[in-house]
């Protein structure tokens, strides 16, 4: 039975106990069992490798001690054991010495909790985790990313807004073209799950790994936040996955509730990866975090100011953003006058619609830019459908191949990208006028006649966005009367 077909009938089991109440609790339910099963996975592999290994689980609370015979504790019993015994010690496991990974099990089940009020449906749950996932089988790793898809399509009922799964294939030329060195620091601020993670640790393992020296150096480079609880969860599932031991790096924490001036230079970072969660709006007093220019609830405007300011001088990013954030006005323009004058913003390719289909319609873009010089110009490359596709879905996703003609044409950045060619689908344009088009970087492919949007997505799309601009100009009026009328009344 493949994986998808597992969590079907894992949350068909779910269904029928009382305590499980919707899809955001069915799938916190599957996440923390589907860690166990990893982790102990995981355990097994590093056993092999280690005669001395010990887990920091008390043995009792393993996996295989207690999940993975299919006749073992069942019922009442198996129920007051989850209930009783494995949550209150893995919530409240304590480290021996310096060992980072028992904070990291007791973080992960920090915010977890066993739902489901049947010992006898958690059996059968359990076995079907234990036949029909084996994440030791090395196909079956690169199907995480599937298994959240899935899970994020069940979490949109739940009203899960802003929160899309990035396309493996995008992942992976985000990187590939970023392309993090051994020595590099790489943070994705707003990491999910960790795909732009894994896909940095797999770069670095195929291109720069050759010694064990070197994988110490690669465990120690991967840095990513997550506010959510269950993503998070599911972001150290993944590093663990992917050999990553000890993940205490991948934190759950909201980066933005920081003060972006306490992030001081010995936080800045070489290597930015992201797609920030857009069309969300941040609690009432994040944005006061930020320069009052830059102030917006707009949480993928405020994971931009924060990435320009956290990159090293040098420091590459690569980030996804949608149409909106081009053509948008207000804070809007400051915010891509400051991206500008302080990074070289040398390409953006624009994806056609459909590439995070079924989350979204919203067209998007990837921008690559490096901090340190201003930019003098900016490179368009429109990715076309493959031949014969006119949109993309779940039976003709994109894929990694399609971009290999934005790599052949690449070039590199320390000549200026002089190879560049302009071509049918390239072109570029002079920060001249940039300027003067108010730094609105809609820019169409000139080689392309001026095509009339008539999706209803989109249309609606640009009617929020001008409705939003609106409101923050009259929000700014209203703050700057309000400190003219105080001003009068103190005279």
């Amino acid at each position: 039975m493949s994986i998808s077909n597992t969590i079907k009938s894992i949350q068909d089991i779910m269904r029928k106990d009382v305590g499980v109440d919707g899809d955001a609790q069915r799938i916190g339910q599957l996440v923390w069992m589907l860690f166990l099963k990893i982790y102990d996975d995981k355990e097994q592999e590093w056993e092999m490798f280690n005669d001395g290994y010990q887990s920091p689980i008390p043995e009792a609370l393993r996996w295989r001690n207690w999940a993975a015979n299919a006749e073992g504790i069942t019922g009442e019993e198996l129920k007051n054991f989850i209930d009783n015994t494995l949550f209150p010690q893995l919530q409240n496991l304590v480290p021996k010495g310096d060992d980072l990974r028992a904070y990291v099990i007791q973080s992960v089940f920090a915010d977890a909790y066993n739902y489901m009020k049947s010992g006898q449906l958690l059996r059968q749950v359990i076995n079907k985790i234990q036949d029909g996932i084996d994440f030791n089988k090395a196909q079956q790793r690169h199907l995480f990313g599937d298994m959240y898809e899935q899970i994020l399509k069940d979490l949109q009922s739940a009203g899960n807004a802003g929160e899309f799964y990035t396309p493996r294939a995008v992942t992976e030329f985000m990187v590939n073209r970023a392309d993090p060195k051994l020595n590099e620091s790489v943070l994705d601020p707003a990491c999910g799950t960790g795909g732009f993670l894994t896909c940095s640790i797999e770069h670095k393992r195929k291109h720069y790994v050759k010694t064990p020296t070197d994988e110490q150096l690669l465990q120690a480079s991967i840095h990513g936040v997550e506010k959510k609880p269950l993503p998070h969860l599911l972001a150290t599932t993944n590093m663990i996955l992917h050999g990553i031991e000890v993940p205490s790096q991948v934190r759950h924490d909201n980066t933005l509730a920081r003060p972006l001036i306490s992030w001081s230079p010995k936080d800045r970072v070489d290597v930015i990866v992201t797609n920030p969660p857009f069309g969300g709006q941040e609690e009432d007093g994040i944005e006061s975090n930020f320069p009052q220019a830059l102030r917006t609830r707009e949480t993928a405007d405020l994971f931009m100011t924060l990435i320009i300011h956290l990159l090293k001088d040098g420091g590459r990013a690569a980030v996804v953003l949608p149409d909106g954030f081009l053509f948008g006005e207000g804070m809007k323009t400051r915010l891509k006058e400051k991206l500008l004058a302080e990074c070289n913003l040398h390409t953006i390719v624009r994806l056609p619609n459909g590439v995070f289909n079924p989350y979204t319609g919203i067209k998007t873009n990837l921008l690559f830019f490096t901090k340190g010089t201003p930019t003098q110009n900016i490179w368009f490359y429109e990715h076309p459908y493959p031949e014969g596709v006119k949109s993309y879905n779940k039976t003709k996703p994109m894929r990694f191949a399609e971009f290999q003609t934005e790599i052949d044409w690449w070039g590199s950045e320390s000549d200026g990208f002089a190879a560049r060619q302009i071509t049918e689908q390239a072109w570029q344009v002079n920060i001249d006028d940039i300027k003067a088009r108010n730094y609105n970087l809609d820019i169409k492919n000139p080689h392309i006649g001026e095509q009339i949007s008539h999706d209803p997505d989109e249309l609606l799309l640009q009617y929020a966005n001008e409705m939003k601009e609106i409101a923050e100009l009259r929000d700014q009026l209203r703050d700057l009367l309000n400190a003219a009328i105080a001003k009068a009344e103190s005279v």
